[in-house]
């Protein structure tokens, strides 16, 4: 809806149209990879689908009252497609217009993700991949913008207790060898965490409430979310 006030809020719909294509980016262009193109095709239509999205205006077209914006945003990328030669790549790499800049190390991280994820998925499970990037790039979106928030005072402390947060580590490590580590006591850790794992929840929450209509929508959103990264490590 923010994308869409181009004329009346050109600023808020920039940012928000920015936002929209680095958070999509992976999700879109994994679904692309398991419908079975290679790197820099993939790489090219998910490009011309934003380019797409962004000249007809077709992100003005999602209603929060008629269903997820990622399952319209998924459905719109399975008929851009379906259609993709006739239009001949007319916006192959952006063409003319003024698209997102997304630098190279975002889209090897959109191919990691993948080869991570989805290495030899069958086609099937096209629809699994688009959703298990969904989820990862939520995440990644949450963990940045709390990162941004800690200040280069607090940078190498995140990174620390950061492992708390994702559960990346496993066992994670224990509070009193980090306390000998980072010469702080355990209870100021945890006390830190604690608060990390808060100001997180709010931001995920954050994260999904861009995209749906009311709380119980974000909370549904949510145990989707968590359901799909637990299923995948099942």
């Amino acid at each position: 809806m923010a994308a869409g006030r181009s004329e009346a809020e050109p600023e808020l719909a920039d940012a928000a149209l920015t936002d929209l294509c680095r958070t999509y980016w992976a999700p879109l262009y994994s679904f692309v990879r398991s419908r079975g193109y290679n790197v820099h095709d993939a790489q090219d239509l998910t490009q011309s689908f934003f380019a797409f999205l962004i000249g007809e205006r077709i992100y003005t077209r999602a209603e929060r009252t008629r269903g997820k914006f990622r399952s319209f945003l998924l459905a719109s990328l399975k008929n851009f497609l379906g259609h993709a030669y006739e239009r001949e790549r007319a916006a192959k790499r952006g063409g003319s217009f003024d698209f997102v800049n997304l630098d190279e190390a975002r889209m090897e991280a959109a191919e990691s993700l993948f080869q991570t994820h989805f290495p030899g998925k069958e086609t099937s499970q096209e629809d699994r991949v688009f959703e298990r990037s969904w989820a990862e790039a939520v995440v990644v979106a949450g963990l940045e913008r709390l990162s941004a928030e800690q200040g280069e005072g607090k940078a190498e402390l995140f990174g620390r207790l950061k492992v708390f947060l994702t559960g990346s580590v496993n066992p994670l490590p224990t509070y009193d060898d980090l306390s000998v580590q980072l010469d702080l006591p355990a209870s100021t850790l945890r006390s830190h965490v604690s608060r990390l794992r808060s100001r997180y929840r709010e931001l995920l929450r954050e994260e999904v409430r861009r995209t749906v209509n009311t709380d119980a929508e974000v909370d549904e959103e949510l145990r989707e979310l968590f359901r799909v990264l637990v299923e995948e490590q099942t």
